[in-house]
């Protein structure tokens, strides 16, 4: 259904002294920034964030998150340090980077969200629909791993941390204040540190397996959880204008507090064992696929594309908005933040295994939510010097910075839905969201959560996103086409594209995706749960996946009546008549101009080769 919200139909011959214009001759492009009056259908144009410079803090919240300081660290950690690090480097510039350039563009280009950006091939809306549920999932657990953060952090400003000693009900238990090698006795062979036991009796009350089910929610979680909400509710229920103010705290201060802990962690004893074992690379390791399978979701979740989040932020900026620079900003600063989050977790468990006496880093910690959960915490505890500060200063910057990312997962929900009901009222899609988020989070901080976010992390987010990725890539690469998105930056920032992103987006990104999507379900292994819920995860990634042809069908049926022909079929791979720019004389001018191009382009009578070559190369 056409979004007459955003888009209205329009006089070709009409005028609008509110509205810019484009001067297409000698390919100069001037757009001047849309007005606010209504359009010709009656109804206000999108809303645009109010400063440059907030869309662009608003980027940076929304990737730099739990994906650079937790995720990142205990990936790395998994797959070897430095084994990790130079395959991530390398699929961020070469997926990576195109990507979030190319969803940055032409959601700026059509102002559309995630769902409705596919008006330039409406048989491939599925992909869209199928990205909003794996953010919502996404959202949903989200939002409890920071409720596990929130309670983590009120108890930081404790005369004593709670971690740093032993529960008198706690059996083979070691104080996480203690130093150096400890023992228990002949018979004890696994102590447990206390911080752990902290994390897994008293926190998450955990369960080893979910034979006994779920169990109840912990009250104290759903506290932290309904505040976690609240503070989200607070900062979207105006739209943009609140949330783009919200970002100046949300990019920043987080720095700063990083810079902080980065200074604690490189003056600890040990700190640079860790920080080597982190960049010295294992170059056997880079010849399996798996660690470059991690570094693709990695990736994904770094920067946050493929999700549609970076299709919705830009599609609330004005339409010549330098998104290049913006674009190239952004990534730049990601991969650094990754790094510096790795040296500040690295030089941590670099100090603990030097006071534990521990000589193999590869056995220190724990991997998952235990690196940011237990070893993060077990070390606070040794510090010498106020350790409740730096335990205040961590958990406060990731909830910031969940904080942040949050607010465009939640933002890029809201706008699919109101992009396809813009009469249903703003505020009442935040609360509906909100409500249906808090639900279902409640599910991860049950005794058996975590077992549940594992899964669901993996069918329902990870595995659908590496496949509609490839889809993505496809449809906007090959069916709407390279040459049509360079010329669409031309029209737009009136900027030419080099030969590296039209490689990228034609060839490289999209066969890099899918051999790893092929080799992935190939070595697929079930997840260490009982049969149901990996049938379960399959369910997820079927009902997120067969959105793709179900809409494509949906949109042959629609289109058009009478029998099904070859016409039909083509026309739903090609734009609607209302795709490109949200002003209607912009649009206008840039349906001239891609006549004008499509006239020149059918005058070379090359080869087929030839004219395959030039899509991604010419």
């Amino acid at each position: 259904m056409e979004n007459r919200a955003y888009v209205g139909d329009y006089d070709v011959n009409g005028t609008s002294p509110d509205y810019g214009t484009t001067n297409i001759a000698n390919s100069q492009i001037l757009v001047t920034t849309p007005g606010t009056q209504p359009t010709e259908s009656g109804r206000p144009p999108r809303e645009k964030w109010s400063k440059n410079i907030e869309f662009l803090l608003s980027c940076v919240a929304l990737s730099v998150g739990f994906g650079n300081v937790w995720r990142f660290p205990y990936t790395a950690y998994k797959n070897g340090g430095g084994a990790f690090v130079i395959p991530y480097l390398i699929v961020l510039f070469i997926i990576g980077r195109p990507i979030y350039y190319l969803e940055m563009v032409l959601g700026q280009f059509s102002n559309r969200g995630c769902v409705k950006v596919y008006d330039l091939a409406p048989a491939m809306r599925g992909i869209g629909v199928g990205q909003t549920i794996a953010i919502f999932i996404v959202l949903t657990y989200y939002t409890s791993v920071l409720a596990i953060t929130l309670r983590y952090l009120v108890p930081s400003f404790s005369p004593e941390l709670p971690w740093s000693k032993c529960d008198p009900g706690w059996t083979n238990c070691v104080d996480s204040a203690l130093k150096g090698n400890f023992s228990l006795g002949p018979n004890v062979t696994q102590p447990q540190t206390s911080a752990e036991l902290f994390f897994k009796k008293t926190v998450l009350h955990a369960a080893a397996t979910l034979d006994n089910g779920l169990g109840y929610p912990d009250w104290k979680l759903t506290l932290c959880l309904i505040i976690a909400w609240i503070c989200i509710i607070a900062i979207l229920i105006k739209g943009i204008k609140s949330s783009g103010k919200a970002s100046y705290f949300l990019a920043i201060f987080p720095y700063v507090i990083i810079a902080i802990l980065l200074v604690r962690s490189l003056t600890l004893e040990g700190a640079w064992t860790g920080i080597t074992y982190l960049f010295q690379p294992q170059w056997d390791k880079l010849l399996t696929i798996g660690i470059w399978y991690e570094a693709v979701t990695q990736c994904f979740f770094s920067l946050s594309i493929c999700f549609g989040a970076q299709i919705v932020y830009s599609s609330f900026n004005n339409f010549s908005n330098n998104i290049y620079k913006h674009a190239l900003i952004i990534t730049s600063l990601d991969t650094v933040t990754s790094l510096i989050a790795g040296c500040v977790v690295f030089g941590v468990i670099g100090h603990l295994a030097h006071i534990t006496g521990q000589s193999d880093m590869s056995k220190v910690v724990q991997g998952g939510a235990a690196l940011t959960f237990i070893t993060y915490p077990d070390t606070i505890a040794k510090f010498d010097f106020i350790p409740q500060f730096f335990s205040v200063l961590f958990f406060f910057m990731l909830f910031l910075l969940g904080i942040g990312t949050l607010i465009g997962i939640v933002t890029t929900v809201i706008t699919a839905i109101h992009d396809q009901r813009p009469d249903i009222t703003r505020w009442k899609i935040v609360i509906g969201v909100s409500l249906a988020g808090f639900a279902i989070g409640l599910i991860y901080i049950t005794p058996g959560g975590l077992i549940v976010l594992d899964v669901l992390d993996y069918y329902g987010v990870t595995l659908v996103t590496l496949t509609l990725a490839v889809f993505e890539l496809f449809t906007f690469a090959w069916i709407y086409g390279v040459n049509r998105i360079c010329k669409d930056i031309e029209f737009m920032l009136d900027i030419k594209t080099g030969k590296f992103w039209r490689i990228c987006w034609g060839v490289l990104t999209p066969s890099t995706l899918l051999c790893i999507l092929l080799i992935s379900l190939y070595r697929y292994k079930a997840q260490e749960v009982s049969f149901g819920f990996n049938a379960f995860g399959w369910c997820l990634y079927s009902l997120a996946v067969l959105q793709v042809p179900c809409w494509a069908v949906y949109s042959v049926l629609k289109t058009g009546h009478g029998e099904f022909t070859f016409d039909r079929l083509k026309a739903v791979f090609q734009p609607k008549s209302s795709w490109g720019p949200e002003d209607p004389i912009t649009r206008t001018n840039y349906s001239e101009y891609i006549e004008q191009y499509k006239r020149q382009f059918s005058e070379q009578h090359s080869p087929r080769t030839r004219q395959l070559i030039n899509v991604v190369f010419h």
